[in-house]
């Protein structure tokens, strides 16, 4: 008879933030992603707190995607002893390089701010982790290629799947003893216009599904319509259109679409600034694999050439200036941090402002309490009245809505033993549970952060 397989949700449980899966076997111990919490207090500060498990004696840790909640708490992990190989696929450990450098960077720039300003409850405030601590991550990377089966040990091997989402991004299909434990990870969309369609699965014995969106269809959006009458409204009142975008992939795609009304004369020639000096260093990524996307090369490069790349914070301060309609795509998508505040604290109180949201706005984030309507956001210690026009466009999400999320799961041939619904807020994964109980009558569990159990 087989030894018992253990699994501990140590993030990404009730919440859609801090993927972290802890499995243990007879032989090996090693983390499914190892991302940071976002969002609601309560949750950032577990970011603070060492794992409880011994972190010393894991052996990897393996990689669905490059996004901050599945990679951002990866120094944490050195900084409590970890000393194995970080698995995951060429693009995803280059996305995860830039995420780590630029999240430790500005951990430390908030710091020294936070203690210059005076603003912070801690004596001295100081930095999640630093620059020195992320380089150490990064060190222990180790590509993997995809579609390929890896040995971990005798009895244990995965492989890793293209799930759409973002650049590289996979799913995991873990053998274990024979039985196959089926990851998610972030699944993408059918028709996305950067992406291939995810891959599907034909088994998994037990499946760790995200839920992100387990409670709703995406609307059918004429985004550039949206689009075209925001940036009209902008010209007629002189103001300004700031769109909160996530570096990786979002960032690739409103530029992209806004290239092509452009080059269909469906918008004036306006000035677009894309300033994110990480969404940059992202976009140079796709130019470095062109096998994992669908954008040609030579239209990436005429982007390139069109919009302006902002890389200094000086230049940020100068658009600001600026007496003209503009456009500017900033990060960071949630409105946590990134060059996105700078132009908030500037223009949020102004009604000639307009500020779309294009993608997930999870609890807790200034982005959510715009969505939901907030008259005040607070800035680095300070309150600032919302008088700007508030916009979200929800097609533009990179996660499968509940429909596609049943199409994939619908080439799952087996029943699975069990299912367990991650990476959404309770609301989300307890609709998605009903919905899956009707589709495919699975027995289905959602876990709570630190639940641990035998398979």
């Amino acid at each position: 008879m087989a030894a018992k397989t253990k699994v501990q949700f140590l993030g990404a449980a009730g919440t859609v933030t801090g993927s972290k899966f802890y499995i243990e076997t007879h032989n090996m111990k090693f983390l499914i992603d190892c991302g940071l919490f976002q969002g609601l207090k309560e949750l950032r500060q577990i970011n603070w707190e060492d794992l409880p498990i011994h972190v010393e004696d894991l052996d990897c840790v393996i990689l669905t995607h490059g996004h901050l909640d599945h990679t951002g708490y990866l120094p944490r992990l050195i900084q409590q002893g970890f000393k194995g190989s970080i698995l995951g696929t060429s693009p995803s450990l280059a996305i995860a390089r830039i995420i780590l450098m630029d999240t430790a960077k500005i951990q430390e720039e908030e710091a020294e701010e936070a203690n210059r300003e005076n603003y912070s409850k801690h004596h001295p405030a100081l930095p999640l982790y630093t620059e020195k601590d992320a380089e150490k991550a990064i060190e222990l990377f180790e590509s993997i290629e995809q579609d390929k089966w890896i040995k971990l040990s005798d009895k244990i091997q995965f492989r890793m799947r293209s799930a759409g989402h973002i650049l590289g991004a996979c799913f995991i299909e873990l053998d274990i003893d024979e039985k196959i434990f089926l990851f998610s990870g972030d699944l993408g969309r059918n028709d996305d216009l950067l992406l291939a369609p995810p891959h599907k699965p034909k088994w998994g014995d037990y499946l760790f599904l995200e839920s992100t969106y387990g409670n709703r269809l995406h609307p059918r959006e004429d985004v550039e319509e949206i689009l075209m009458r925001n940036i009209n409204e902008i010209i007629q009142n002189n103001g300004i259109l700031l769109m909160a975008s996530f570096a990786v992939e979002r960032l690739q795609l409103l530029s992209y679409i806004l290239w092509k009304l452009f080059k269909k004369n469906k918008i004036p020639n306006i000035p677009v600034y894309i300033d994110s000096p990480m969404g940059i260093d992202v976009t140079r990524l796709f130019e470095k694999f062109p096998e994992s996307h669908l954008i040609p090369i030579e239209e990436l490069k005429a982007i390139k050439g069109h919009f302006e790349l902002v890389s200094s914070y000086k230049r940020t301060w100068e658009i600001i200036d600026e007496q003209r309609p503009r456009i500017v795509i900033a990060g960071s998508g949630m409105l946590t941090g990134g060059r996105i505040l700078t132009y908030l604290k500037q223009f949020i109180d102004n009604p000639n402002t307009h500020l779309i949201l294009t993608g997930y706005q999870a609890e807790g984030t200034r982005g959510r309490q715009l969505e939901e309507g907030t008259h005040e956001i607070k800035i680095r210690g300070r309150y600032y009245p919302v008088k700007a026009k508030i916009e979200r466009i929800e097609s533009l999400s990179a996660h499968a809505d509940q429909k596609e999320l049943i199409e994939w799961c619908k080439n799952i041939r087996n029943i699975p033993e069990e299912v367990f619904l991650i990476h959404g807020e309770r609301q989300a994964a307890d609709a998605f549970r009903v919905k899956l109980e009707s589709e495919f009558n699975w027995n289905i569990r959602i876990p709570k952060l630190e639940d641990k159990i035998e398979l």
